[in-house]
């Protein structure tokens, strides 16, 4: 489906709102259409949003050399949620336009762009519990769960581009109850491919299996604050969730679990003929969010392993692939000086198993601060970060960027 294709459908979509059901545009940050059914058996909130950035990055040794600069879509994207038949069936469809949202192409995804981000159905079936099926995140590292639009930051953190799970297509069953009259706990629990999103060529290896376990000692967040960056609700009383992660990708064939690179074998290469290399791949995470009165902490541990982490050819030779196993760490916290201006700072730690992957340890600095003009609907935000990296030369970044919701 082309960028053509997709401004028709909309069209089509909206005339047909405005003659066959009750159309109510929200206010800024809510959507661009609310449609409700003639017969109200189903819903429908329409939204979109892209965000602008510019980048600049220099060599941070013998002054600032070799300088670069760009500026992009870094994403665009259009969002279709609501229920149908029923409150209790939700669903949510996102599609990607932006050229980073769309890249990946390739025989496993029928060389289409995977312009599918989710498309997923939530059926609450019984009391709280909930299933989910079709394509979304799995429930990971809490960094990459929430939102891209709802960040602290520019953008996430170097543990989330090495350690996340991302998204993957399965069925995800989740449940919350409370332990004390404030104690809350919520658990999930999902069965994916394990490929990662768009696969349509099947599964190479086994399947993937993830289980998380949240705690609120303190009670539930203020719309759903756990989930976004920034404590913009001003929490009045202190709130916290831990959480645990772990998950299996069994018979794993790429080099990140279900993300990163095929791991070839025999010569083989891409395309019907292809064989791999398969190894069970674990993923731990430990995650924490604090918010009270404008402050806010957000901390996470990543750890990977694999049972088997060098990939071989059948006769038992090395192919040169290798899993990435180690460690991250990333630590984030921001402080809002007043309703809409925020200061925040993030340290993080990539340590790869250097004598399996050769990679030297990676350490980050990043100092932000972000003008809030109607929330994460409509902000902009800049950050200058260092990062000390082993065995290359150390980096100096500078990235700037305005986000828009409706």
């Amino acid at each position: 489906m082309n960028f053509k294709s997709i401004l028709i459908s909309i069209s089509i979509l909206v005339c047909f709102g405005i003659y066959a059901q009750k159309p109510n545009a929200p206010k800024f940050g809510k959507g661009l259409l609310n449609l409700v059914g003639k017969d109200s058996t189903w819903t429908m909130k329409i939204g979109a949003r892209f965000q602008t950035l510019a980048i600049a990055g220099w060599d941070a040794e013998n002054g600032l050399s070799n300088p670069y600069s760009s500026m992009l879509i870094r994403r665009s994207r259009l969002k279709f949620d609501g229920w149908a038949f029923s409150p209790k069936l939700k669903y949510k469809l996102e599609l990607g336009l932006s050229n980073r949202d769309k890249s990946g192409a390739s025989y496993y995804t029928h060389d289409a762009p995977r312009q599918i981000l989710d498309a997923v159905l939530k059926w609450n079936f019984s009391g709280k519990w909930v299933v989910w099926l079709g394509q979304t995140k799995l429930p990971g590292n809490r960094e990459r769960v929430i939102s891209s639009g709802d960040l602290q930051m520019v953008d996430r953190s170097l543990l989330n581009s090495r350690f996340t799970i991302d998204r993957d297509i399965g069925v995800q069953l989740r449940h919350k109850f409370n332990l004390t009259d404030t104690f809350l706990v919520k658990h999930i629990y999902a069965i994916s491919q394990g490929e990662g999103r768009n696969i349509t060529r099947g599964n190479q290896g086994g399947y993937q299996y993830t289980a998380r376990v949240e705690l609120f000692p303190f009670g539930d967040f203020t719309g759903k604050g756990d989930y976004k960056g920034s404590d913009l609700k001003f929490e009045p009383t202190p709130k916290l969730s831990l959480a645990f992660n772990y998950d299996l990708n069994n018979d794993a064939s790429k080099t990140r679990s279900n993300q990163g690179s095929y791991m070839y074998i025999d010569g083989t290469t891409e395309g019907s003929g292809a064989a791999f290399y398969q190894t069970d791949i674990t993923t731990f995470y430990i995650d924490a969010m604090y918010k009270h009165k404008g402050f806010s902490f957000m901390g996470e541990y990543a750890y990977r392993d694999a049972a088997d982490p060098f990939a071989k050819n059948s006769d038992g030779s090395l192919t040169g692939d290798v899993v990435q196993v180690g460690n991250g760490l990333n630590l984030q916290t921001g402080y809002l000086l007043s309703k809409t201006i925020e200061l925040s700072a993030r340290y993080t730690n990539i340590s790869f198993d250097q004598n399996i992957t050769g990679k030297g340890a990676e350490n980050m600095y990043t100092l932000g601060l972000s003008k809030y003009i109607v929330g994460h609907k409509l902000k902009v935000q800049t950050d200058v970060s260092y990062t000390d990296i082993g065995f290359k030369t150390n980096q100096l970044m500078y990235r700037f960027q305005v986000d828009i919701h409706f």
